[in-house]
């Protein structure tokens, strides 16, 4: 069966796909080659390097156990960044989510100490959610109703809810028995998320895939996902098709903070044990180039926060074998990230994508 320009129909379809694959696979590639002059620049060897940072992230079951314990968290906060991209968004702000999730979690945790552990667990899933639900929800209210730019606002809120976590974990939810690092009073083993069955990983990982599956229905699969495309390719057309763009925006901005804010929950009930200041982790700068990479796309960020995960595990293999700080691996991920937001230039000017410019066969 032919395409409209003569060319079997099934060329046509994998050409216009593979714009959204090719495009982000070179860019991955080009920062790894710029980050290779810059290790060589600092007199290390590039391929010992990657070497390196393959055995610290997939070399071994451990390592793979250990990068996807870190990815569990990316998983959620890149879906912070990729359902208000649907919109047009660029909401940059998860951190602050992530934290005050961990916040609400810890203190709910606490307060129903005592309490069947299932409710207790589902209590601090829905707190966390609540938390990072408002908080984001708040910046998507402030883009629609009063047009302040989402960008700016997430990224200041984030500021202000790291403050806010650390005012709260060193004054009220203090536990006085934390003495050179303030937290809040330890979760009781029976309210801690164990790990999945066969692997030194949390029931976070799970949690996080199912999260990136169900949103990737929400997105392609549903009218509210129909109707947020819609909003997100042209906001006027939408409101002249009646669409209530508003709700869309508030609605799908306290989701994306919701997921991140479980994420901080997460990191509460199976890795930390309380609240404390190592919950801003960076994990929601992290999600934002996740996000990036993955095109936005929900079932891309799986494999993509898997990657980031065993980079970021690599790190003190790294330090150690390499005599490099700790922090070369987010030299990388900023590279990354630059030669990203730079590829978003490139889509739509290759003829080799698009098929309606291809000339038929003589």
């Amino acid at each position: 069966m032919l395409g409209a320009r003569g060319y079997p129909a099934t060329i046509e379809w994998i050409a216009r796909r593979a714009e959204a694959f090719v495009i982000p696979l070179a860019a991955l590639v080009v920062g790894m080659v710029l980050f290779s002059l810059f290790i060589a620049l600092v007199g290390k060897s590039p391929v010992q390097l990657y070497e390196t940072m393959w055995r610290g992230g997939f070399g071994s079951w451990f390592s793979i156990q250990n990068s996807l314990s870190r990815a569990a968290p990316l998983l959620l906060a890149a879906l912070c960044v990729a359902l208000p991209a649907r919109l047009g968004l660029v909401v940059i702000g998860g951190e602050g989510a992530i934290v005050l999730g961990g916040v609400g979690a810890a203190a709910i945790g606490v307060a129903l100490s005592g309490a069947p552990s299932s409710i207790v667990i589902l209590a601090m899933g829905v707190a966390g959610m609540a938390a990072g639900g408002i908080w984001i929800g708040a910046v998507g209210a402030l883009r629609h109703y009063r047009a302040v730019n989402e960008t700016i606002s997430s990224l200041l809120m984030a500021y202000i809810a790291i403050a806010l976590m650390n005012q709260l974990v060193e004054g009220p939810l203090r536990d006085p028995a934390s003495l050179n690092k303030p937290s809040t009073q330890p979760l009781a083993d029976i309210y801690r998320i164990g790990n999945i069955p066969g692997m030194e990983v949390h029931w976070g990982l799970a949690v996080g895939v199912v999260a990136c599956v169900l949103c990737w229905v929400l997105i392609e699969k549903t009218r509210w996902g129909f109707a947020a495309r819609i909003a997100g390719g042209n906001v006027r057309a939408a409101q002249v098709q009646g669409l209530a763009v508003g709700p869309l925006i508030v609605g799908f901005t306290a989701l994306a903070g919701g997921l991140a804010g479980l994420a901080g929950m997460l990191e509460v009930a199976a890795v930390q044990g309380s609240a404390n200041g190592s919950l801003a982790a960076g994990y929601g700068y992290t999600g934002i180039l996740v996000a990036f990479l993955a095109r936005h796309n929900p079932l891309a960020i799986i494999p993509v926060a898997i990657l980031l995960g065993g980079i970021d595990a690599s790190g003190g293999l790294i330090q150690r074998r390499m005599d490099l700080p700790d922090a070369t691996v987010l030299v990388l991920q900023g590279m990354l990230f630059i030669v990203i937001l730079f590829s978003e230039t490139l889509y739509g000017r290759f003829k080799a994508f698009n098929p309606d410019l291809w000339q038929r066969a003589s």
